[in-house]
């Protein structure tokens, strides 16, 4: 099968970088795929799982929060501000992030304080999930 150069970022580390047969990721509007040879888009990562298989067939899964993605020239380049395999998750710290959130939430704040709450909200139940998911305990 034909492959492209993957490379996911975040803001700590490098995640992945290397050979990849396909893509898929969360976007705003449902789940998209790339494969090689994609024609040249630049697209917005929604918080959630990206799933990708390497050419040996083996398939990873990443939870990402949001970002960009980038695609050209038969390499795509991810850009999301955390992403950590499911057993790298600790569950209490997600749990805690969560509860965090939504007392934050519940207070008065600003129209950006609230964006950054719902954003935290948002993060913590997607790593909530894919603990769950994976059956990550």
């Amino acid at each position: 099968m034909n492959t492209f150069t993957l490379k996911v970022i975040a803001c700590n580390r490098v995640f992945y970088e290397g050979p990849c047969e396909i893509l898929i990721y969360p976007a705003f509007d449902g789940q998209m795929a790339i494969m090689a040879n994609h024609e040249s888009i630049t697209s917005c990562i929604d918080v959630g799982e990206i799933h990708f298989r390497t050419p040996d067939g083996v398939n990873h899964v990443a939870i990402v929060s949001d970002g960009l993605i980038k695609v050209d020239n038969n390499k795509a380049d991810v850009f999301v501000y955390s992403a950590e395999k499911p057993e790298e998750i600790d569950k209490f710290r997600a749990e805690a992030a969560l509860e965090r959130a939504k007392d934050q939430l519940r207070q008065k704040q600003s129209i950006m304080e609230y964006n950054v709450s719902s954003a935290s909200l948002a993060r913590a139940m997607a790593r909530l999930r894919g603990i769950e998911k994976f059956d990550i305990h």
